[in-house]
C-alpha cells in the first residue's frame, strides 16, 4: 500500500472507529459488534504504525473514550490532586501480537523484561517478581472509586479519560463495592479502578422480564451495566444488581515513591483489594514468560462460557509497579499493559471480488473472495452471498469494507456492508448472463439463477471428482461428498480454488470443525507439489488416461523448456502442432486432437494460469520414465497392455515393476504391442490382442518375465 493509498484509507476508518465509538461509549447503542469495532481499531493501529508520520492528535487511537453523558456532574480523574488519566488498553489477538508487543516494550526501556525460554508461573528466583500479571478482560464498565479515610467519597466513569461522570449515588447500591474500606492499614485516600458488570444469569432475569412487559430485549450485558449506572433513579440501578470487581490503583505520577513501596507490584494491588473487601477475580495470577502468558489465555479460553459474566480476552500488565509507569504511555494507552483479546466473532475485510460458483444442479452462487480474516479463531477467505436478491439486500460492491460473522461453528457469513468506508471505485456486480462453466445461457428460477443446460453440474462435478482422485492429485479425505458440499456452498468454482481453501471456510460447514478442516486444509498443502503425469492426467483431457498422461509427460521432460510451473506446460503445448502430437508413442489424430483443442480453449488456459498462481508446482523429473535411476533396463523396447484382475498385485503395482525394468505400458492394444498380460475376468483388450496377434501372457509367464 502506498502512502497515499494508507492516508485515504486512515481517514476512512477514523469516521467510523470516531462514530461507533461515539455510540458505544457515549449513547449506549451499537450498530456493529465490538469484534467487528475492535477489528477497524486495529487495522487503523497498524496503519499508522506503518506510516507513524500519518498520526494526528484527532486519530481514535489517541483518545481513550467519548464526550461525558449530560446530566451528571463531570468530575476529573485525579490521584492527591495530581491529574491522572484513566485509561484504556492497545489490543493483541495472537501470539505474534503478543511478542511484538514485548519487543517494542524492550526497545523503549532499552533492555530486556522477559525471560526467552518456557517455565513453569511463578518459577522466580527467591524474592523476585514475576515479570507479567494476567486477569480477565471484563466486559463491563470501568469505574473509579475515591475512598478517604477509608469511606467512599466519590465514584466516576471513565469519560473521556481525562473528565468522567459522578455517578457517586448509583454505584453506592452496588453491593459488592465497600462504603467504608475493611482493616487498619487503610491509606489517608486512595483512588480504586475497576470494572461494573452484570452476571449472564442476572442479564437473563432482566431480560424475561422485559419479555413479559413486552419491552425490547437488551443486546448485551455490557449495555444494561452502561445504562444502568448512568440511571438519574438510583433505585432503578439498584433493582439491576451489577456486580463490581477491582483491577489497579494508579500512582500519582512517576515519581510516587510512597506508591511503588507500598504496592511494588500489579499482583500486591489485588492483594490490598481483598484485604480491603474488593471482589477480584480469583482466577487471575502472575507469569513469568510469555508461555505461561499464552497458557493462561487458553485456560481462560476454554473456562469462558462458565464464568460467570461476559470475558472477551485477558488483560496482561508488567507486574512491577515502577518498571509499568516509567514505561509511560503510548498515544492515550501504558505501553506496559495489554488486552489480550479472544478471537473475535465478527472481524472486518474487504471483498476483493465477487466470483460465480456452479453447484451440482447447475445453480449459480455468488461468492465473495476476501482479503483472508481471522474470525472466531480461523482464517476465512471466502464467504457465500446465496444469491443475487441478497447482494441486493446487502449493498454489496466489490471493494466494499464488509463485516464477517462466525458465530461458533456457523459458516461464515457477511453480515454488513460500511458504506462510509467507500472511495468511490468500488463496482457494482451482475450476474453472468451465461454460464462460467460451459457457457450455456442464465435463466432466472425464482431467487435462483441457473445454467439452461441440464448437464452442466454434473459435468462439473465430475471434473473435480477426476482432479482430487487417486491417480491425479490424490487429495485424500477429499472425496465426492466432500466436494459436493464445497460446492453447494459455493466454496469452489474450480480445481484451482480447492488450493485457496482456509481452515476458516471449512470448520462451519455441518459435520465439520477446526480439527477436520485443519487435516483437509493440510493435505491440500502438501499436494500442491505433484509429478508432471498426475498433473496431465488431472486436468480432465477427452482421451488422456494414466498411460498418455505419462506419454506426454516424457516428451515434455526431454524439451528444451522446464516444467517446474503450471504456465511453462501451457508454453510448451502451445508450441506443439497436432503434427508434433501425433508423433509422441500410443497418441493418433483423435487424441491428438482432443490435447491440442483442450490447451487452446481460454477456459482452460485460464484455469492453468490459476493453478499457477496459487501456487501449484511440478517436480522438475518425469515420474516413471523410460529408465528408472540405474535399475534393470531388462524390458526396454518393450510395451504391455494390462486386463483383468491380477491375484498377486495390484495393477498399479504391476505397471510399476513394468517401468521400474525399462519397460512401457499403453492403455490400448495396438500391432505395436509386445504383449498383453491377462489377469482373472479379462475385458475386451483381451479379444483385441487375439485379433491381433500379439503375445499373451497369463499371470505365472507375467510374474517369470519380471525375475
Amino acid at each position: 500500500m502506498t502512502k497515499t493509498e494508507a492516508k485515504e484509507r486512515i481517514e476512512k476508518l477514523k469516521k467510523a472507529v470516531n462514530r461507533h465509538r461515539y455510540l458505544y461509549h457515549v449513547l449506549d447503542k451499537q450498530e456493529i459488534s465490538e469484534g467487528a469495532l475492535d477489528a477497524l481499531k486495529k487495522e487503523l493501529f497498524d496503519l499508522e504504525q506503518q506510516f507513524p508520520e500519518l498520526v494526528t492528535p484527532d486519530s481514535p487511537t489517541q483518545r481513550v473514550g467519548g464526550k461525558p453523558l449530560k446530566g451528571f456532574l463531570k468530575v476529573r480523574h485525579e490521584v492527591r490532586g495530581r491529574a491522572v488519566r484513566m485509561n484504556s488498553l492497545n489490543d493483541a489477538f495472537s501470539e505474534d501480537d503478543m511478542r511484538a508487543w514485548v519487543e517494542r516494550l524492550e526497545k523503549y526501556l532499552g533492555h530486556e523484561i522477559s525471560p526467552r525460554k518456557s517455565a513453569p508461573a511463578l518459577s522466580l528466583p527467591k524474592g523476585k517478581p514475576a515479570m507479567f500479571y494476567c486477569d480477565l478482560k471484563m466486559d463491563g464498565l470501568a469505574i473509579e472509586l475515591v475512598y478517604r479515610n477509608g469511606v467512599l467519597v466519590r465514584a466516576a466513569t471513565r469519560g473521556d479519560g481525562e473528565t468522567g461522570e459522578d455517578v457517586t449515588q448509583n454505584v453506592k447500591t452496588i453491593e459488592a463495592i465497600p462504603l467504608r474500606l475493611e482493616g487498619e492499614d487503610v491509606p489517608d485516600e486512595v483512588v480504586i479502578r475497576g470494572e461494573a458488570v452484570l452476571t449472564k444469569k442476572e442479564f437473563a432475569r432482566i431480560n424475561r422480564e422485559q419479555e413479559k412487559l413486552g419491552e425490547k430485549t437488551y443486546a448485551n450485558p455490557r449495555n444494561i451495566a452502561a445504562g444502568s449506572i448512568r440511571q438519574l433513579d438510583p433505585k432503578i440501578t439498584a433493582g439491576r444488581k451489577l456486580d463490581f470487581y477491582a483491577w489497579g490503583i494508579p500512582a500519582a505520577g512517576e515519581d510516587d515513591r510512597g506508591h511503588f513501596k507500598r504496592f511494588p507490584t500489579h499482583e500486591s494491588e489485588y492483594e490490598a483489594f481483598r484485604t480491603w473487601g474488593f471482589k477480584t477475580n480469583g482466577i487471575g495470577r502472575a507469569a513469568r514468560t510469555l508461555e505461561d502468558v499464552f497458557a493462561f489465555h487458553e485456560e481462560v479460553k476454554k473456562k469462558r462460557e462458565h464464568i460467570a459474566f461476559e470475558v472477551d480476552g485477558i488483560v496482561v500488565f508488567v507486574n512491577d509497579s515502577a518498571l509499568f509507569a516509567r514505561a509511560g504511555i503510548i498515544g492515550k494507552a501504558p505501553r506496559a499493559g495489554i488486552a489480550y483479546k479472544f478471537a473475535a466473532r465478527e472481524a472486518t475485510t474487504v471483498v476483493e471480488d465477487i466470483i460465480v460458483q456452479v453447484g451440482r444442479t447447475g445453480v449459480l452462487t455468488p461468492v465473495a473472495v476476501m482479503r483472508p480474516v481471522n474470525v472466531g479463531g480461523t482464517t476465512v477467505s471466502r464467504a457465500t452471498l446465496h444469491n443475487a436478491d441478497e447482494i441486493g439486500r446487502l449493498g454489496l460492491k466489490i471493494g466494499d469494507t464488509v463485516i464477517i460473522s462466525r458465530a461458533g461453528d456457523v459458516i461464515p457469513q457477511v453480515t454488513k456492508v460500511l458504506t462510509e468506508l467507500r472511495t468511490g471505485k468500488e463496482k457494482t456486480f451482475r450476474m453472468p448472463a451465461h454460464c462460467p462453466v460451459d457457457g450455456s445461457p442464465v435463466v432466472r428460477d425464482g431467487v435462483a439463477y441457473r445454467c439452461a443446460s441440464k448437464t452442466c453440474g454434473a459435468k462439473h462435478r465430475e471434473q473435480l471428482y477426476h482432479f482430487v482422485s487417486r491417480l491425479a492429485f490424490d487429495i485424500r479425505g477429499l472425496g465426492p461428498q466432500i466436494i459436493d458440499r464445497f460446492l453447494d456452498e459455493g466454496l469452489i468454482t474450480d480445481a484451482a480454488d480447492i488450493f485457496a481453501l482456509a481452515e476458516g471456510d471449512i470448520a462451519g460447514l455441518p459435520q465439520f470443525g477446526e480439527k477436520s478442516a485443519e487435516n483437509i486444509v493440510r493435505e491440500i498443502r502438501e499436494k500442491k507439489r505433484t509429478t508432471l503425469p498426475r498433473f496431465l492426467y488431472a486436468l480432465g483431457i477427452l482421451h488422456v488416461g494414466e498411460e498418455t498422461a505419462l506419454a506426454l509427460a516424457r516428451t515434455i521432460h526431454h524439451s528444451p523448456l522446464t516444467t517446474h510451473q503450471p504456465n511453462d506446460v501451457l508454453k510448451v503445448f502451445h508450441k506443439m502442432s497436432l503434427e508434433d502430437l501425433q508423433k509422441i508413442p500410443d497418441i493418433g489424430p483423435i487424441v491428438a486432437e482432443s490435447i491440442y483443442q483442450w490447451f487452446h480453449e481460454a477456459r482452460n488456459e485460464k484455469l492453468i494460469e490459476k493453478l499457477d498462481a496459487i501456487g501449484v508446482r511440478i517436480k522438475a523429473s518425469a515420474e516413471g520414465g523410460s529408465s528408472s535411476g540405474g535399475q534393470s533396463s531388462k524390458l526396454k523396447a518393450f510395451t504391455f497392455v494390462l486386463t483383468g484382475t491380477l491375484a498377486s498385485m495390484s495393477r498399479d503395482e504391476a505397471k510399476a515393476k513394468i517401468r521400474a525394468l525399462g519397460g512401457d505400458v499403453s492403455e490400448s492394444v495396438s500391432k505395436k504391442t509386445s504383449y498383453v498380460v491377462a489377469g482373472s475376468e479379462p475385458g475386451s483388450k483381451y479379444e483385441n490382442a487375439k485379433r491381433l496377434g500379439v503375445i499373451i501372457l497369463s499371470e505365472v509367464e507375467f510374474l517369470k518375465l519380471l525375475t
